[in-house]
């Protein structure tokens, strides 16, 4: 008697999880943890990787005993345009700054979905998202992103 797979989507979704998770322990093994009082720079990613491996267990477990739907054709367009977004974010952080790179990420991905209109709601919930993470991460936290970038320095800078 062998193991019968009931959901493929499930399994695929188990092994990603896994890998994922395995290559940031991997990773993660090499920095101190700390403690939860003090937390040392391997903390967060072991964590996060212990529960992304935990959690890819779980779904590998489900794909066994829960019927699902078979895997049909990938979303190509989707996966490229999320990619490509992500991408776009990195390439943009520094040069353009926080805002223009949020509002490439937050329009490119946006794209990848076949209901997605560009209108006065979705224009103003991109640009309250820009402000609140602006505002929270950059000024509240302190994460070392730039508002403007390097190529707007000369205009914002005198």
């Amino acid at each position: 008697m062998g193991l019968k797979i009931r959901s493929e989507k499930d399994l695929g979704s188990g092994l990603l999880y896994l890998l994922l998770g395995s290559v940031g322990l991997a990773i993660a093994l090499d920095y101190s943890f700390g403690t939860a009082g003090r937390m040392g720079p391997g903390y967060f990613p072991m964590v996060i990787s212990g529960l992304l491996v935990s959690l890819g267990v779980v779904t590998l477990v489900r794909s066994l005993l829960v019927e699902g739907t078979p895997i049909t054709a990938v979303n190509w367009k989707g996966l490229v345009l999320v990619t490509l977004a992500v991408c776009l974010f990195g390439v943009l952080l520094m040069g353009a700054g926080l805002p223009v790179a949020l509002a490439v990420l937050i329009l490119v991905s946006a794209r990848a979905s076949e209901k997605f209109a560009l209108g006065a709601k979705a224009v103003a919930a991109m640009i309250g998202l820009v402000l609140f993470c602006s505002l929270v991460f950059v000024k509240g936290l302190g994460v070392p992103m730039p508002l403007f970038g390097a190529w707007f320095s000369s205009i914002v800078a005198p």
